[in-house]
């Protein structure tokens, strides 16, 4: 039984958030606040008037605070579900990373630091294509910058740089 509301509600909840961020949902809320600015000089601009659409907008913006957020969920796990699975298959990602989402904001903003100076490392090499894992990032670095001394491609590129800078 819990499993038949559990369903109902999440094909409730997926027609709701298709229905209401669709053009036709849009234009029949314009049609509305038309109306009700019409109607205005008809009721004459009383505190009813201006209490129907204020409680109208109030209730609609409180349900869809809750869809949206229900909506946004939904979505953050299912991107975040794709994402674990190429950490988890490619052979040169760390997979400490599957799952970071359930760091204090002081543990990401450590990983943060961590990949701006992943970052900066990486200007440092003339090929764009150059990765690092989160494991090995300095020895990757030093292994890879060993490697390219030896490719004529990099020894022109670090002369160039060199005679620019002089």
């Amino acid at each position: 039984m819990a499993k038949d509301r559990k369903n109902f509600f999440e094909k409730f909840a997926n027609w709701a958030t298709n229905a209401t961020g669709s053009s036709t949902a849009f234009i029949l809320a314009m049609v509305v606040i038309i109306v009700w600015a019409v109607t205005g000089p008809i009721f004459k601009y009383s505190d009813t008037w201006q209490l129907v659409i204020n409680t109208g907008t109030t209730i609609v913006t409180f349900l869809m605070v809750f869809l949206i957020q229900k909506t946004q969920n939904k979505d953050s796990k299912a991107i975040h579900l794709k994402l674990n699975e190429i950490l988890a298959s490619h052979q040169g990602a760390s997979n400490r990373m599957v799952d970071i989402e359930d760091l204090t904001e002081s543990e990401l903003d450590h990983l943060h630091k961590f990949y701006v100076q992943l970052s900066d490392l990486a200007e440092k090499e003339d090929d764009i294509t150059c990765t690092h894992s989160i494991d090995a990032a300095e020895e990757n670095h030093k292994a890879k910058l060993e490697s390219l001394k030896t490719k004529s491609h990099y020894n022109n590129a670090r002369k160039s740089i060199s005679k620019k800078s002089h």
